[in-house]
């Protein structure tokens, strides 16, 4: 049986990444004729945004078979507004393609993607692209070794390339000391361990270099062994021309057929193995295929199929947009986007019931300009955006004992919960440390249940609550009042009131994101460049200076440096380039003027209520959440001070 192995083609933009996926296509037989980006007719950009634009905006799929071995292709998106599609695709990849261009080197986005690599622990082979221009090639080597790791080895170069690998790993140094040589299965064991990372160099466009990328990728990558039963992963979600929807996913384990049931008691209607946009359906596929499903509604990118999810996204979108139909009233609007919703849940399309907008968070303006042609293409739908503000979010400082309780006439659930600090960039972890003798098993699930379906949101702005940890500690239930429903109340409740209280102690926080930029320019205009960072409120390393040029790398919030791009073009004259990727959120600068424009008044907000409900003498009434503690009469773990 033939082995099936998934690669992915990843690079920043520009590098030529789908060139070289059309180059290696061609040359395996499987494209007649090669096309070309610039053209618009690469093979792997077939949708008409990616055409008009030039660059790949989705992630597409193609195979091509090499000695006994059918990989499937996926090429992603390049450009980093479109990085939540490359980092979803990462999830089913067995081996990762990395393309650097020969002359532009390490980039800041490089070095996101190669994190990103190490998250997934996904063995890496890196092709150096378009060697057919001027380059050095041991300063380009250098460059990986320093920037990304040091066993970034040069297999196009035999001399000293067995005693380099051998240092890689003890045993194996033993072995080579001892025999003089080492087994394809040895280096392929490296590979597969991420202790070697095989280097390449050749260009894609002249076809040079890429038969023995593949040949070396034949020769060294190792299948996945799965077991029988079945079990996948989805990493993406689309829709066909005639509005089919789709389910993308790779078989992990065991055997895929036809009408088999997977999800919520959905079966599937049509396996689809995709070659770009075409396909042919199959009654079954097995472990190794990547495949797209029909008939599947509740799916969604990152869902493991009787395994684990993939990861929780680390590329996430820093700026949110207020979206405006102009040719159609709001909530028809809202229907329309419903699929785009379903498609791309990182653009976090949602509809304010109070400010009656629909809002989008989105990772900059290239994003912003293909979803305007998009939803025009596709849905008939003409918008505008008004300027977008920076997705903010709130985090706390101190932890504190949290209590909720809901108990109108003939209802009754009280929940206590310690909400604490957690780590930078850890998001809203959940914890359960109530004993079964407090509470009984079935009233803790619907509150864990109720905690992890709701997005919690600050008490400053409003503003969606991250790097705090939720942990239920204890609560009160009756055998008689508490039905379904009452402990999700009492949770919202109880979550909200613990946050008010760290409000009256400056215990909350306003957070921003920052960007990591890499600034290149000539060195006539580093002062310029450095009093701008400063202005910023931003931070830089010590400058690198290159003959008459200078890189500037640093951090600044992404409030201030947003619009900085085309600012450094136009002082620079076109000289200057900077790179951008999200570094992490960090306090914001200027957080008092941010919270005086919001205005956000928490007892307001009526769906996020922080008071309570109590019954007395028959009725229920609303106990305002400074109220709440001394209401419940319940033995706090934490005392408030």
């Amino acid at each position: 049986m033939m082995k099936k192995i998934t690669i992915g083609l990843v690079a920043h933009v520009d590098a030529g990444k789908t060139t070289l996926s059309e180059a290696l296509l061609y040359q395996a037989g499987d494209l007649r004729k090669w096309g070309r980006v610039d053209a618009g007719d690469a093979f792997l950009d077939p949708e008409k945004l990616e055409k008009q634009r030039g660059i790949t905006i989705f992630s597409h799929l193609a195979h091509l078979a090499k000695d006994g071995i059918q990989f499937n292709l996926i090429d992603t998106p390049g450009h980093i507004d479109f990085a939540a599609q490359t980092e979803a695709s990462l999830s089913v990849l067995d081996y990762v393609i990395l393309v650097v261009s020969a002359n532009s080197g390490i980039t800041s986005y490089t070095k996101v993607l190669w994190d990103l690599f190490a998250k997934y622990e996904l063995p890496v082979f890196i092709f150096v692209n378009k060697t057919d221009l001027a380059y050095d090639k041991d300063k380009l080597l250098q460059d990986l070794q320093e920037n990304l790791s040091q066993n970034c080895l040069d297999f196009t170069d035999q001399k000293d390339l067995y005693e380099n690998l051998a240092t890689a790993d003890e045993a194996l140094l033993d072995k080579y000391l001892a025999t003089g040589k080492l087994d394809d299965e040895d280096i392929s064991r490296l590979i597969k361990q991420r202790k070697v990372m095989p280097v390449y160099f050749g260009s894609a466009l002249k076809l040079q270099g890429t038969q023995e990328l593949m040949a070396g990728m034949a020769r060294f990558c190792q299948a996945e062994e799965g077991g029988d039963d079945f079990s996948g992963q989805v990493y993406k979600i689309s829709h066909d021309p005639k509005g089919e929807r789709l389910t993308w996913l790779k078989i992990t384990a065991g055997k895929l057929q036809n009408r088999m049931e997977l999800v919520d008691g959905e079966k599937i209607n049509q396996i689809r193995i995709y070659n770009a946009n075409k396909f042919e359906t199959v009654n079954q596929a097995i472990a190794g295929e990547v495949v797209a499903l029909t008939g599947l509604k509740h799916t969604y990118p990152g869902q493991g199929i009787n395994q684990e999810d993939a990861p929780q996204a680390s590329l996430i979108p820093t700026l949110r947009y207020r979206l405006k139909p102009l040719n159609m009233d709001v909530h028809t609007a809202i229907d329309k986007l419903a699929l785009l919703k379903d498609e791309e849940p990182q653009l976090h399309l949602t509809w304010s019931e109070a400010l009656q907008e629909i809002q989008l968070e989105i990772m900059g303006q290239i994003q912003l300009e293909i979803l305007q042609q998009e939803l025009q293409d596709r849905f008939g739908l003409e918008v505008a955006f008004d300027e977008g503000g920076v997705l903010y979010k709130e985090t706390i400082t101190r932890k504190i004992e949290a209590v909720g309780h809901f108990e109108p006439l003939r209802h009754y659930s009280e929940v206590h919960f310690l909400l604490e600090p957690a780590p930078r960039g850890s998001g809203v972890i959940l914890a359960n440390e109530c004993s079964l003798e407090v509470l009984a098993n079935n009233w803790q699930q619907q509150i864990m249940t109720a905690l992890a379906s709701k997005e919690h949101l600050g008490v400053l702005t409003g503003y969606p609550l991250t790097d705090v940890k939720i942990t239920l500690i204890g609560g009160r239930a009756s055998n008689v009042h508490t039905v379904g429903g009452d402990f999700r109340e009492a949770t919202y409740r109880g979550v909200r009131q613990g946050l008010m209280e760290l409000k009256v102690r400056k215990a909350c926080q306003l957070l921003e994101p920052w960007y990591k930029f890499k600034l290149h320019l000539p060195q006539t205009l580093l002062g310029r460049a450095m009093n701008d960072i400063q202005k910023m409120h931003g931070e830089f390393s010590e400058p690198i200076m290159l003959g008459d040029s200078v890189v500037l790398e640093g951090q600044a919030p992404v409030s201030e440096m947003r619009d900085y791009a085309s600012e450094v073009r136009n002082y620079s004259h076109g000289q200057g380039q900077i790179e951008y990727s999200l570094a992490q959120y960090q306090p914001c600068h200027n957080a008092e003027e941010i919270i005086e424009q919001m205005a956000y008044n928490p007892v307001a907000d009526f769906d996020n209520t922080p008071n309570s409900v109590f019954c007395s003498h028959g009725a229920g009434h609303t106990v305002t959440w400074d109220q709440v503690p001394e209401a419940a009469q319940f033995p706090y773990q934490y005392p408030l001070d």
